[in-house]
């Protein structure tokens, strides 16, 4: 299907819309849209949070009458099924909207297709695809989790110029600079939860929210959780402060040992690999099943080894800084010794940029 210029014009700005979202929507979407009339933007709105109004509906209030016989471009086809609000198909048609333009069909399958035909079929215009490979870039976490129950999964980590993490004492900060630093507080903003392992808690006593400018604007918090197989989490830890709970997940079952983190920590039991760890595949289906779109990995290089092994990583964010930390330092994966180059994990290179001092790497398994 052929779109015009004027078109994408439109449809970009209602992706524009829908970034405003990018910090706020779990575990909805983002989505914006655009109402246009005579070339003319007459009203726009994107999905704030779950619960509230979606974007086609924030657009009709802004317009008004002028929706009737006007175009809506929206980033995501409309829904069709009532959740904790009304369909969208029904306040476009009732609206008289005489044109629907979508960049993406909505991957859950509650919709798929079906707002569109709905619309076609009460006389509306409906076109679809335009811009898509940007749409589904801006909602990688809830297509995936749509398609495969699995959240998309991203690991952050910062190298020094010759590959290494931190020192052999284990100390790591700083290796990045503070434009890197900041940028990596935003994939936290964007994420609907942090992965650590218990190793990194016990070393690092790290807080894990996401910290931002004010001007950055609402941020939904990070739910913190922390793979802890024989439960050795202090209550202490950082993790176990403020409003934001934390979740362990756990291969004990010990419920006296639960119980007394209970009051700090969700404790959650789910099956052992047989080396005792948790089993990561059951790790990544129960993150989906709770709803988290993406999730952000914030671990050492034994978590980040198994994650690379079972291919659980959809995307790896490396910073690497102009330093350099010898050869004993701790390296990025713990991964067995490999005998043969045929055996070497490979990952393609999608982008490279700078960061105030630092370069960061965007990588993908092959």
């Amino acid at each position: 299907m052929k779109f015009s210029r004027e078109d994408a014009e439109f449809m970009s700005r209602a992706l524009h819309l829908a970034e405003r979202g990018l910090f706020t929507t779990d575990p909805n979407p983002r989505v914006g849209c655009v109402i246009v009339k005579d070339g003319q933007i007459v009203g726009e709105g994107w999905h704030r949070q779950a619960g509230g109004p979606h974007a086609e509906v924030e657009a009709l209030r802004q317009s008004g009458a002028r929706a009737q016989g006007a175009t809506a471009y929206v980033s995501l086809e409309p829904c069709c099924h009532h959740g904790k609000t009304p369909p969208c198909t029904d306040a476009l048609v009732a609206a008289g909207v005489s044109r629907v333009v979508a960049a993406m069909k909505d991957p859950n399958p509650r919709v798929s297709g079906e707002g569109l035909r709905i619309l076609e079929n009460a006389g509306v215009s409906v076109a679809c695809g335009l811009l898509e490979n940007a749409a589904t870039t801006l909602n990688p976490g809830f297509c995936k989790r749509m398609t495969t129950g699995r959240p998309y999964i991203r690991s952050k980590l910062a190298m020094s110029l010759d590959g290494r993490t931190a020192l052999p004492s284990g100390e790591s900060k700083w290796i990045t600079g503070e434009d890197a630093r900041r940028d990596a507080h935003r994939l936290r903003a964007r994420s609907s939860a942090i992965l650590t392992g218990i190793g990194t808690v016990l070393q690092d006593d790290p807080e894990l929210t996401a910290r931002l400018p004010e001007s950055a604007g609402e941020i939904l918090q990070p739910v913190r959780v922390i793979l802890d197989s024989r439960l050795r989490m202090p209550a202490t830890r950082r993790l176990a402060q403020g409003r934001n709970r934390a979740v362990a997940l756990t291969a004990l079952s010990d419920k006296a040992r639960s119980q007394a983190l209970s009051d700090r920590f969700e404790i959650e039991t789910l099956p052992a690999a047989p080396d005792g760890r948790l089993d990561l595949t059951a790790v990544a289906d129960w993150l989906g099943h709770r709803q988290f779109n993406e999730v952000l990995v914030e671990a050492g290089p034994i978590l980040n080894g198994a994650l690379l092994r079972e291919n659980l990583v959809d995307e790896w964010i490396i910073y690497a800084a102009p330093v350099v930390l010898g050869d004993r330092a701790n390296g990025l994966f713990h991964l067995p010794d490999l005998t043969r180059m045929a055996e070497r994990f490979e990952l393609t290179i999608s982008d490279v940029r700078q960061v105030g001092r630092d370069i960061k790497l965007t990588l993908h398994r092959k």
